[in-house]
């Protein structure tokens, strides 16, 4: 059994960590706790109805032996408070023990008559701890024990017998259906209360990020409106990453908000916003329809290969992006007229921390199952070809 409620501790503050283990539901501590106060009652009833009925008695310096260590278990289990599968089968083993010891106590007739049993009701506690530590799978399990034992104990089944056996399979199945159905929604309150700490979490990293950089882009924005050229590609730019960034604080990406509305995107359409100036999209007449996501880490891709041509190729240099519809998947290719690559620049790059190529573009295609190949040399310009599977990498991350 375990101790109280840990977790939340207020509306608004910090949420401790919940471990796997956490605390029972208050309505399964309820039962541990009526376990307790039921057991000695019993045991008090069973002693009652020993002295009660002294003319029956073949042995009873046995009888009064049997209820002794039944007393002891008693005062064991209050004492004790952890509630383990060991605890509950030794109980159950002193119930069906105690049933049958009536056998060598009471005269042959009583057992004949209907007498009641050595132990009376204490074998029930037995029945309800496994209820409510495995459920009404073991509660049945228990109840069908004891009762198996019940009727070995009579020799036959009489209507008596056959009472109590239907009472305790009722008390076993129900009372563990109770506790199977505490824990589900046990279960289902710790993770809204997880929701709710990740929402609220989310929601002080969107004032934060409000307040601080998606007002920044959004100036970056407006000025570079207002300044043309160059200028205003950057807020172009800076337009591009403050959609992003406000729908990660809010839970979704843009591309996956709108799938949900109109499925597949147009790659085209995706990549028209890089087609200006020095760079010229080559696109088929027809869409080029793929996942949200899938276009969302190809449109990144380009973007990455873009910036590098921006960096490297020169400020002359002029790029080119080719969409070609290959059916099953689709190629992307962006060639530049620039500088060119040395051979083994990669890796240099790789190895000193710019990671342009080896994660934004060959991590983002290897994600979707696809890849990314370079080709070119020094003074002859750089050529990106990517092509990845239309519907991504199966069983991935991508949809």
């Amino acid at each position: 059994m375990a101790a109280g409620e840990r977790g939340v501790r207020g509306a608004g503050r910090r949420v401790r960590p919940v471990a796997v283990r956490d605390s029972e539901p208050a309505v399964v501590s309820a039962f541990w706790k009526g376990i307790d106060v039921f057991r000695p009652i019993a045991l008090a009833y069973a002693a009652y109805s020993l002295w009660d009925r002294p003319q029956d008695l073949v042995r009873p310096a046995l009888a009064w032996t049997v209820l002794g260590i039944l007393a002891v278990w008693t005062v064991f289990l209050v004492l004790y408070r952890r509630r383990r599968l060991s605890l509950v089968v030794v109980e159950l083993l002193l119930g069906a023990g105690a049933i049958l010891a009536t056998r060598l106590v009471d005269s042959a007739a009583s057992i004949e008559a209907g007498s009641r049993t050595l132990p009376t009701f204490w074998p029930a506690a037995g029945v309800v701890s496994a209820a409510v530590l495995f459920g009404r799978r073991g509660g049945l399990a228990a109840s069908v024990l004891i009762g198996l034992v019940d009727l070995v104990e009579v020799g036959r089944a009489t209507p008596n017998t056959i009472n109590n056996i239907v009472l305790l399979l009722l008390i076993g199945t129900l009372i563990g259906y109770a506790v199977d159905l505490a824990r589900e929604g046990h279960a289902r309150l710790r993770e809204a209360i997880a929701l709710e700490a990740q929402v609220r979490e989310r929601e002080r990293l969107a004032r934060t990020v409000h307040d601080g950089v998606l007002q920044t882009l959004a100036f970056i924005n407006r000025r570079g409106a207002q300044l043309g050229g160059e200028a205003m590609q950057l807020g172009e730019m800076a337009a591009d990453q403050e959609r992003l960034l406000r729908a990660l604080v809010s839970g979704a990406t843009p591309d996956e908000s709108a799938s949900v509305v109109h499925g597949d995107v147009d790659l085209r359409q995706q990549l028209g916003r890089y087609a200006e100036g020095r760079v010229h999209l080559v696109a088929p007449a027809d869409p080029v329809l793929v996942p949200p996501r899938v276009a969302g880490e190809l449109v990144a891709a380009v973007g990455a290969a873009l910036d590098n041509v921006r960096q490297h190729a020169g400020d002359d240099a002029q790029a080119w992006v080719l969409v070609e519809d290959e059916g099953e998947t689709v190629a992307l290719t962006v060639r530049d007229n620039g500088a060119g690559m040395p051979p083994g620049r990669l890796a240099e790059a790789a190895a000193a921390g710019r990671l342009g190529a080896s994660s934004s573009i060959r991590g983002r295609l290897a994600d979707l199952g696809g890849e990314a190949v370079y080709s070119g040399r020094e003074g002859s310009g750089t050529t990106v070809t990517m092509r990845a599977p239309r519907t991504g990498a199966p069983g991935g991350g991508v949809a």
